[in-house]
């Protein structure tokens, strides 16, 4: 029966999740039940993505990605896929109807990896908006299930939220996207001149993006509300962290979150969501 594979599929997108990011499956486990496997399939789909490009080295990843791009454009025409992550991804784009734009313009973002790119602030605003923008935007597409007034108007706010997260992703993978990948997504930022002053600069815009995101996570459907509240809060802790730590360690270690930590913030948040402070 195909539904054993529909299944599968979604297991083996939540599994990828919880493999990947201990956060992110604390804040999908957040979500409404009925919500969670979308979530999963969209986390699943983009992970696939981002390990070609990031993860895959010693493997023609240029191949690799336009094959990545065939087959998603497959499984959306044929509606099904034998890759179970795409399987997944494709039900739910189906079900939520999620633009296909969305999915064009994040594997957009996903091949400006492949080149050594130096980035002004036009190529950095798109790849932003690829890589981390239309991923919210698609999770939104969930999370209003199919409310086209509700989108538009939180749909900003999901785009300065995802903006705000792959910024502070930017600050605490400085050191592997440096050294391990050659790349540096901040425009006109030169690796040797990365100093307390540039890094202070870009965490001013951080911090009125995340001041904005939140006005837009109270106005989520209570499905999703308190999921996105939760991994907002572990980014403003992961970010908190990071401002305290001086430039010269910031390209030189990975700035991390304890797990228990995280849990601890699950509990709080909980709290907070329990006595509707969000």
């Amino acid at each position: 029966m195909k539904k054993l594979f529909d299944e599968l599929s979604y297991k083996i997108s939540k599994q990828t999740t919880k493999q990947y990011s201990t956060s992110f499956s604390l804040g999908i486990l957040a979500l409404s039940p009925k919500i969670r496997n979308a979530i999963y399939a969209i986390y699943g789909y983009v992970r696939l993505a981002d390990e070609i490009v990031d993860s895959f080295h010693g493997y023609d990843k240029q191949k690799l990605l336009s094959r990545f791009r065939e087959e998603t454009t497959v499984a959306l025409e044929e509606k099904i896929s034998l890759n179970p992550i795409l399987h997944s991804f494709q039900e739910t784009v189906h079900q939520y109807k999620i633009d296909f734009q969305l999915i064009d313009q994040f594997l957009r973002s996903m091949e400006m990896d492949l080149h050594k790119i130096d980035y002004n602030s036009e190529l950095y605003k798109e790849y932003i908006l690829g890589s981390a923008e239309v991923v919210g935007l698609m999770c939104l597409q969930v999370f209003v299930e199919g409310n086209k007034s509700e989108y538009e108007t939180l749909k900003p706010y999901a785009m300065i939220l995802g903006s705000a997260f792959q910024k502070v992703n930017f600050l605490r993978d400085m050191k592997d996207d440096y050294y391990v990948l050659g790349r540096t997504y901040f425009p006109n930022v030169d690796i040797k001149d990365f100093d307390n002053k540039v890094k202070e600069e870009i965490e001013k815009e951080i911090h009125e993006e995340f001041q904005k995101a939140l006005e837009g996570i109270k106005l989520l459907p209570n499905s999703s509300r308190f999921g996105v509240y939760l991994a907002y809060r572990y980014y403003i802790s992961l970010f908190r962290k990071i401002r305290k730590t001086s430039a010269g360690k910031i390209i030189n270690q990975r700035i991390r979150i304890s797990n228990r930590r995280k849990i601890s913030l699950m509990m709080g948040c909980y709290l907070e969501y329990k006595m509707s402070m969000i």
